[in-house]
């Protein structure tokens, strides 16, 4: 278990945790939550041993291996595929082991090494990892392509999956859905639903957190709080203890009165004095409580739009995508549709499906490949940015671009009222001059929202808005798009706020965009069924992949449509000819016939590989029998390697083979 026994730990001169307590138990899964800044990522840093606590002891079973993500970029020519296995620390200490002990010519050390590449899973560890890589959105042409080929945001869904791919008694997350979709999400979560070992998750999603934890871990004022549920039975007994505390500190306080009411009345009254002494030394030993404290509350809304053009937007036949070396990329196409005033969309789709590519066209930050885009007259457009530094400018603060903003906007803004406009956002003192390239990513983002507010748009086009907003945040942006009169487009894989917001929802799949006929319950549903087709396709490939690396063999043939067959009551049993029967036998002589030759190598494979398995389990049993000499402990170690080698290589041919008969038995 983890234990955290009065552990104080500061960062400089702020205290993080002071006097804090608390047992996790092996295999729970648990949501740490608290607001920006409290010290989440401090706590994560203790739990690693990055920091050391000042007082107090942190205490984790030695033996425990630990499975995080890194955040710094990867910059390596690796392929994918390479760079994720190496998460599995026990494969790559059994790699290692290997290439010593070839080196050294030592059989002892070869077996052994053996020994432990397959507790390490080594057969099907390639496999694994770009299962993993699959399901956090790669394509299968992406699982091998180098690590430096891929932007920022990929790269950190890389180093998801390199520490999905270690082995780990304890998994700390930090935030692992920021460079997600909501399909890539669906997925994590059910991975994380399977895992085994105790976890630790970092995230301002409610939906998934609710999905996963049955621990909440509540970092609030340097002290650690531990609810038993998920997320929202956290808010519930969370509020239910806030009342009791309000309701006994209250009560208290009108004790308190009472006493100091008795001593100030009769302290100078001789035949009282002794009682209103013990009332005195009563109060001193009274154990303060102390008031009920929360973060102070965030809220904002958007100012009414100026007026409201119906409708907006109409796309006639466009076609978005970008420009390259190359030339026009386009990944949607043929466009036709129209946005009306107050409509609330979600635009749902993969990661690479061109769902950031139509919103920025919409948004005029790129120019339609084909089409037209008509738009109303008076539309304003307040666009968020997935990447928030694309409207944003690094080296200048807060009150800079509010100024620059409001140039555009509203000439005749005072500096006083965009300062007290930034205080609403909590940019207060010294912050509005802070350099935006600084800022957190929850400040950066708060800054977007703040500009947008100030634009007073009628249009509304939210790209990821929330990836680095704490729950609070969330929360009053859900209530600001509520009650905006407005359009709103959300691009969002947090499903609260999709589900909060969106009345309807649009689908970009397959170059498309279309109406989405359902809801996220529906989409989920959508999405499960295009994970099984997309692997049955890739099996597919798969096996045409080794036909032709096996000598060009020709793929299966298809199976012959089958018609349907009548019911009993449609038509009555025929009897059966002699004629028909002399044909059916003729058929499966044949048959046989084909397939004889490939079922007869089968049967050889297998005499073979039930040989090697014999001879295999021999040499084990040598290698483990005293009185073995160098020499016999080198030459069976190589033996062991070679029956390896040949047994792959014959489980690869008995699957061709295999194939080769259901194709021929298909066909016929």
């Amino acid at each position: 278990m983890i234990t955290l026994r009065n552990v104080v730990l500061r960062r400089g001169t702020k205290i993080v945790l002071d006097d804090a307590s608390v047992v996790l138990q092996p295999g729970e899964k648990v949501g740490l939550v608290g607001r920006n800044g409290a010290g989440k990522s401090s706590l994560f840093a203790l739990l690693t041993g990055r920091l050391h606590s000042d007082k107090g002891d942190v205490e984790i079973p030695r033996h425990w291996a630990l499975a995080e993500v890194a955040q710094h970029m990867p910059e390596t020519d690796m392929p994918a595929t390479e760079f994720v296995l190496e998460g599995d620390i026990r494969l790559m200490a059994a790699r290692q082991a290997l290439a010593d002990a070839e080196a050294a010519d030592d059989g002892h050390a070869i077996a052994d090494a053996f020994a432990q590449l397959m507790d390490a899973g080594s057969l099907d560890a390639s496999a694994r990892a770009q299962a993993l890589l699959m399901g956090l959105g790669f394509k299968g042409t992406q699982v091998d392509a180098p690590v430096n080929s891929f932007s920022g945001g990929w790269r950190m869904r890389l180093q998801l999956a390199r520490a999905l791919m270690c082995p780990s008694d304890l998994m700390l997350l930090d935030e692992p859905t920021n460079h997600l979709d909501l399909d890539a999400l669906v997925w994590l979560e059910a991975w994380l639903q399977r895992y085994e070992g105790t976890l630790i998750i970092i995230s301002h999603d409610r939906e998934f957190l609710d999905a996963i934890t049955k621990v909440t871990l509540h970092l609030d004022e340097t002290k650690l709080h531990r609810y038993g549920g998920n997320y929202t039975a956290f808010e519930a007994m969370r509020a239910e203890r806030m009342l009791q505390q309000q309701q006994a500190f209250d009560k208290q306080q009108e004790r308190m009165a009472h006493l100091q009411k008795f001593i100030d009345r009769f302290k100078a009254k001789a035949s009282k004095a002794k009682q209103a002494q013990s009332r005195v030394k009563a109060l001193e030993r009274m154990e303060k409580l102390a008031p009920v404290l929360t973060a102070s509350d965030f809220s904002f809304e958007f100012r009414e739009p100026l007026n409201l053009p119906n409708p907006m937007l109409m796309f006639d036949t466009v076609s978005v995508g970008y420009d390259t070396d190359e030339g026009e990329k386009v990944i949607v196409r043929g466009i036709d549709r129209s946005v009306l005033a107050g409509q609330r969309f979600g635009i749902l789709g993969a990661n690479g499906q061109g769902k950031s590519t139509f919103v920025k066209t919409v948004a005029r930050m790129q120019r339609p490949m084909s089409g037209t885009i008509t738009e109303g007259k008076g539309l304003s457009i307040g666009y968020f940015a997935q990447q928030e530094m694309d409207v944003l400018r690094p080296d200048e603060g807060p009150l800079m671009h509010m100024i620059r903003l409001a140039k555009e906007v509203s000439p005749n803004a005072r500096e006083q009222e965009l300062r007290d406009f930034l205080g609403q956002f909590r940019f207060v003192g010294d912050m509005v001059n802070q350099e935006v390239g600084s800022l957190s990513g929850g400040e950066k983002a708060r800054l977007v929202l703040a500009m947008l507010v100030w634009q007073r748009p009628n249009l509304l086009l939210l790209d990821e808005p929330t990836n680095h907003l704490d729950l609070q945040t969330r929360e009053a942006l859900s209530m600001a798009l509520n009650e905006f009169e407005g359009t709103v487009m959300l691009v969002s894989h947090d499903r609260a706020l999709l589900r909060e917001v969106c009345d309807e929802f649009w689908l970009v799949a397959d170059g498309k965009l279309a109406p989405f006929d359902g809801d996220l319950d529906d989409y989920q549903r959508w999405l499960l069924e295009q994970s099984k087709e997309a692997a049955k396709l890739a099996k597919e490939e798969a096996k045409q992949a080794l036909r032709e690396a096996r000598g060009g063999s020709a793929p299966a043939a298809a199976p012959a449509p089958v018609a349907a067959a009548p019911s009993p009551a449609q038509a009555p049993a025929a009897p059966v000819k002699r004629e028909d029967r002399k044909l059916s036998g003729q058929a499966r002589q044949k048959l046989n016939e084909q397939t004889r030759p490939l079922r007869k190598e089968m049967e050889q494979i297998d005499a073979k590989m039930k040989a090697w398995a014999e001879e295999r389990a021999a040499l084990e049993a040598q290698l483990s029998s005293p009185g073995q000499t160098p020499a016999q402990i080198a030459d069976a170690g190589k033996r062991l390697k070679a029956i390896g080698d040949e047994i792959d290589e014959a489980e690869m041919r008995w699957l061709e083979l295999s194939e080769q008969v259901d194709a021929i038995q298909s066909a016929s």
